[in-house]
């Protein structure tokens, strides 16, 4: 199970966390980030998180991403199809995803305006070759990446 929250409760629950005293040392989970760059890409591709932390999705891209799990690859169980907006649509502000895990598994996760399922379930990049074509015409990677939640 994971609990999604929006850019304004995730700036709320930042402040709140950033509060001295608003936190219990001995249950305060932990915040992690994956990052989008100026480019087509999660930073980190792996994350190991653990059970109650909240992973929190920046975009710093002009373009709006998505994250979208891999119900085949993932042991959670959980589906997440959510728009992750871009600097272009955001008034120049990073666009932000928060997601709390709250049981332990992997999650595989993708753009689905960068990559696709093939038919073993595995995101490949759109292409002829299976990649993203850059203005010089070379393809590259997936955007996708990969969530451990241990307990």
């Amino acid at each position: 199970m994971v609990s999604i929250r929006g850019p304004l409760l995730g700036a709320i629950a930042l402040l709140v966390a950033s509060t001295p005293g608003a936190v219990s040392t001995a249950s305060a989970a932990t915040l992690q980030m994956v990052i989008v760059p100026e480019e087509d890409r999660f930073t980190p591709f792996h994350l190991t998180v653990h059970v109650g932390d909240t992973v929190q999705f920046v975009n710093n891209d002009e373009d709006d991403h998505t994250v979208v799990t891999d119900e085949k690859l993932n042991t959670l169980g959980l589906r997440i199809n959510q728009k992750l907006v871009g600097l272009e649509h955001n008034n120049d502000q990073p666009g932000t995803l928060d997601f709390t895990f709250d049981s332990p598994g992997t999650v595989v996760y993708y753009c689905r305006f960068h990559s696709h399922l093939d038919r073993k379930h595995q995101p490949v990049a759109p292409g002829p070759r299976g990649g993203i074509e850059s203005r010089k015409g070379n393809f590259g990677t997936p955007m996708m990446g990969v969530i451990t939640v241990e307990p």
